[in-house]
């Protein structure tokens, strides 16, 4: 597992994670049973803080977001919104992936498929090594 490189929270942000995973939607919940089994052996997070946003999923590894956004998110100012917070997430190198609450109701299974093959493909090809560790194979002369 890759360092946790998410933008810090703000102040208040974890005590509001920390209600949003009390309040899970029925389709989050569903999700979030899927995903903390680990599918792919990639670790996820629920209600991740970063920033002064709260992510719903989060993959470290991958730096993966992933929403599920309801009827809501449609309508109004929603997203405007949407937008603005996926653009600060990518200045930051973090992708969002947006799911409907319908199709994680509709096919789990699939939508489950779709997310690890999402994180897989942001995978870095390598971990970085740990500062102080051994240098690489070149530098001690193996090829």
């Amino acid at each position: 597992m890759l360092k946790n490189t998410a933008p810090r929270a703000a102040a208040g942000a974890v005590r509001q994670s920390r209600r949003l995973r009390r309040a899970m939607t029925l389709p989050e919940i569903l999700l979030w049973q899927a995903l903390r089994d680990r599918p792919g052996g990639l670790k996820f997070r629920r209600q991740h803080p970063s920033g002064a946003y709260t992510l719903d999923f989060y993959c470290s590894d991958a730096r993966l977001a992933i929403e599920v956004d309801g009827e809501a998110h449609s309508r109004s100012d929603r997203p405007a919104r949407d937008a603005v917070r996926d653009a600060w997430f990518a200045d930051r190198g973090i992708a969002t992936l947006r799911l409907a609450a319908a199709d994680v109701l509709r096919d789990l299974d699939a939508v489950v498929r779709g997310i690890v093959a999402q994180a897989c493909a942001r995978l870095p090809l390598h971990h970085p090594a740990a500062p102080g560790g051994p240098p690489p194979r070149d530098k001690l002369g193996e090829e």
